[in-house]
């Protein structure tokens, strides 16, 4: 990649802050995963003193809730720096006490989980209860990244204001989607936990509606979903191209791809209560049918992408249906870990469509066929492709270069990486057809022979997901160990020390004018708003007015 001399936009710093704690938090969400897949293959048992469902609650929030987030707005600060500029006063003020807040929040709640007072898992679902110092802590979390969201957002109208007749780049269109999806999203969950699951913790409220905090949730949990692949997406759209010596395919398509995802994001959350008695089914079909909508962006995404691969090939004199797998750079990190979670994804959606249809998913609900599809759909896409832009957000943040050892084992993290997700991934899908739970310590039922099964079957047992959580746990050591490596010790330019590496930006094939529709904000949030409004509103009031008892808080560990 180019290296250049330039001014360091003052997004570096809170970019680099937002880095840091996102490998601090995958060092512990890894470690509390080895613990899990050992657990369950019956190879340890924790001390009286660590609960097995503290520690799955440690790994699904730090690495899936907080870990990804930190990942995103470090990368969108990055970006936005090389696209737009500095930050106004103003707006970093906003940024940094955003982190700030957040990592408040991240301290409180892991603090209440490690100390065995919030083992409520990754969806903490209500009736489990926390501790108010769990929930208050996920309610800083959430303010923090509105706060860092609206920031960006500040500086990227304050851009258009000051040139409104210029094209917006690409990478700063594409992250106020995200940071639009993202508040719109974060919505849901803020009114769970300020309404219902705070005041209930603290004895305000005898009871709560049950219903409605998991269609809360899920109103969120699902857009939450798209909040991790959009900044994939980005990546793979802005910056890969860039990295193979090409251009990206269409800049239009991939503007017009996240525009969709924005509108068809949210009114989808309900086909993860496909099983649950409180909502009509004819409100389920309709979130079924436009959650397959959203196939629609995630394949005008895989066209955009692989055209663009093609399109390399073309001008490099690759010819064939497979000349564009000989122009690509297989020995260079920063390009096969994001390529090789694109392969993930690949079944990863499809596994989507079946958790989405009703009567598959009333085969592996609740099984390890959904843990499994989490993993390839975002421990294997998101977190490959946020390990391999590190190989080179890193250097950019600091100054420092990509050495070619580094490069070297690079690849071998992601090797570690990616066998350990196809082993544990393949056996979790595999056991959840057999029946397998998902969230439980180890048990054998009784010796029952239908779960005899599970440890004795070949690939389909806990011993393979254990191996495969193995392998993962190695790969996440060597990528924190790079990490640390490229931000503190690896050489600087020797000849000209200010040199940075470049924050890779694609030009498009097709620099035609924008159609202006695609930038018409008040069109595209008004659809959003209005597909919210018609597939949630009668679903709330019938689950707030339907009589259901409310539930008082429980404590099961």
């Amino acid at each position: 990649m180019n290296a250049r001399a330039t001014a360091v936009p003052n997004t570096h710093p809170p970019a680099r802050m937002h880095l840091f704690v996102a490998f601090l938090t995958v060092l512990i969400g890894a470690l509390c995963g080895l613990l899990q897949a050992f657990v369950r293959a019956g190879w340890i048992v924790l001390p009286n003193w660590l609960s097995y469902y503290a520690v799955l609650t440690v790994h699904g929030v730090l690495l899936a809730l907080v870990s990804t987030t930190y990942f995103i707005f470090a990368y969108l600060l990055a970006g936005n720096g090389a696209t737009l500029g500095d930050l106004s006063r103003g707006q970093k003020r906003l940024v940094v006490a955003g982190f700030w807040i957040m990592n408040v929040g991240v301290v409180l709640a892991a603090a209440m989980i490690l100390s065995g007072n919030a083992s409520v898992l990754y969806t903490f679902y209500l009736p489990l209860q926390a501790h108010p110092l769990f929930y208050i802590g996920l309610a800083l979390f959430v303010v923090g990244t509105w706060a860092v969201s609206a920031g960006l957002l500040a500086q990227y109208f304050a851009w258009k204001k000051a040139h409104p007749n210029a094209r917006t780049p690409l990478f700063a269109f594409l992250s106020t989607v995200t940071l639009f999806l993202w508040w719109i999203a974060s919505l849901g969950v803020a009114a769970t936990v300020l309404f219902q699951m705070i005041p209930l913790s603290l004895g305000w409220v005898r009871g709560v509606n049950v219903e409605l905090s998991r269609t809360l949730f899920w109103y969120f949990g699902h857009p939450l979903v798209y909040f991790w692949l959009l900044p994939t997406y980005m990546v793979w759209y802005v910056n890969l191209p860039k990295l193979i010596g090409g251009k990206l395919f269409s800049d239009t398509l991939a503007r017009f791809a996240f525009l969709l995802f924005l509108v068809f994001s949210f009114p989808v959350g309900v086909h993860h209560q496909l099983t649950e008695p409180g909502i009509q089914d004819g409100w389920k079909f309709l979130h079924v049918i436009l959650t397959f909508m959203v196939a629609v962006p995630s394949l005008m995404t895989a066209f955009n992408v692989f055209a663009s691969f093609e399109l390399t090939a073309l001008e490099k004199g690759q010819r064939g249906p497979f000349g564009w797998m000989r122009s690509l750079p297989w020995s260079d990190v920063r390009f096969l870990a994001p390529f090789i979670g694109m392969l993930f994804f690949i079944p990863g959606g499809i596994g989507g469509l079946i958790n989405a249809s009703y009567q598959m998913n009333a085969m592996v609900h609740n099984t390890l066929f959904v843990v499994g599809h989490f993993h390839i759909t975002v421990g294997t896409p998101v977190m490959l492709t946020f390990f391999g832009l590190s190989y080179w957000l890193i250097p950019h943040l600091t100054g420092r270069t990509l050495t070619p050892w580094a490069m070297r084992l690079g690849l071998v993290q992601t090797a570690f990486w990616a066998s350990g997700m196809l082993l544990m991934s393949t056996a979790q899908h595999a056991l959840g057809l057999m029946g397998a739970p998902r969230r439980t310590d180890f048990t054998t039922y009784q010796n029952h022979p239908a779960a005899e099964r599970w440890f004795d079957t070949p690939i389909a047992n806990y011993a393979t997901m254990a191996i495969g959580g193995a392998l993962l746990f190695v790969g996440a050591m060597l990528m924190i160990g790079l990490a640390v490596y490229l931000a503190f010790f690896a050489p600087k330019n020797a000849a000209n020390p200010d040199t940075r590496t470049a924050f890779p930006l694609a030009d498009a094939a097709d620099p035609h004018p924008q159609p202006a529709f695609l930038e018409n904000w008040r069109l595209w949030l008004t659809l959003t708003a209005v597909l919210i409004f018609i597939a949630y509103t009668i679903p709330l009031i019938d689950i707030a007015s339907h009589g259901a008892p409310l539930v008082r808080g429980l404590r099961t560990w």
